[in-house]
């Protein structure tokens, strides 16, 4: 009973939980949101520059790709955070002051461009490479042939994997903490690290926790609906989904 009553009061302090839960709703699970969300949009971008970069047949190009995404895929998110955080604090600062928050964004960002990179790039290339040469038969270009059939393809069979490095960044945006938010930029585990540490208690960061259960639980479920209804797939073929659009881009482009 000692055991279940010590672990009680430590991880179960509902009045703990109760004095920071506006903090976490007002604050940190805002902050958090912009972080993850502001993170996966600008990575995307950067990602899918890089997915076309490694996919290029020019090694000037490609060779770039391949080691930015070795460098952010193997150094530990934490180090990568710090490394731009603090490393490009001194020449930032006159844009926008010690305001760590943007950098913390862009540190994300880069971690995410390299994941996602290669989710883009495995994906376009899973596309049959017949689509491209059928697309170039009906009068596209290459690049065209890539921008409006081959890429929006590789996107749609990718999109849980996508869903699941968004899972990914909301837990990641916790370590940008090292940077040294301002109050009002904390995110919800700082926010519940501070009130750990000011009551003796570790039940707001088991509140902190729950929120991220909350956050990142419905979009796991939704990359498995995803993943079921790609799974289920749909027919292609000379009469196929794909041959329909590459019809009606054909008629488009002329």
């Amino acid at each position: 009973m000692d055991i279940w009553s010590t672990l009680s009061d430590t991880f179960l302090d509902w009045e703990s939980m109760k004095a920071v839960l506006p903090e976490m709703l007002k604050v940190g699970l805002v902050n958090t949101l912009i972080l993850a969300a502001a993170s996966v949009v600008l990575g995307t971008v950067l990602g899918m520059i890089v997915a076309v970069l490694a996919l290029s047949t020019k090694p000037w190009l490609r060779w770039p790709a391949k080691i930015y995404t070795d460098i952010f895929r193997g150094l530990p998110a934490i180090l990568t955070i710090l490394l731009i955080g603090q490393g490009l604090s001194p020449i930032t600062r006159h844009w926008w002051g010690p305001n760590p928050y943007p950098l913390g964004i862009l540190a994300l960002s880069l971690i995410a461009a390299a994941y996602i990179g290669e989710i883009f790039r495995s994906g376009i290339q899973s596309v049959e490479k017949g689509q491209l040469e059928a697309a170039r038969a009906l009068g596209f270009s290459y690049t065209s042939g890539m921008r409006l059939v081959v890429i929006p393809q590789g996107v749609r069979r990718v999109l849980p994997a996508l869903v699941n490095q968004f899972i990914a960044l909301v837990k990641e945006s916790s370590l940008v903490y090292f940077l040294g938010l301002l109050a009002s930029q904390r995110e919800l585990f700082r926010i519940g690290q501070d009130a750990a540490a000011t009551n003796g208690n570790l039940s707001p960061l088991l509140l902190a926790g729950i929120f991220y259960l909350i956050i990142t639980v419905p979009l796991t479920h939704l990359v498995n609906h995803f993943d079921k209804r790609l799974r289920e797939g749909r027919p292609t073929g000379p009469s196929g989904p794909e041959d329909v659009k590459l019809e009606e881009l054909a008629h488009a482009n002329h």
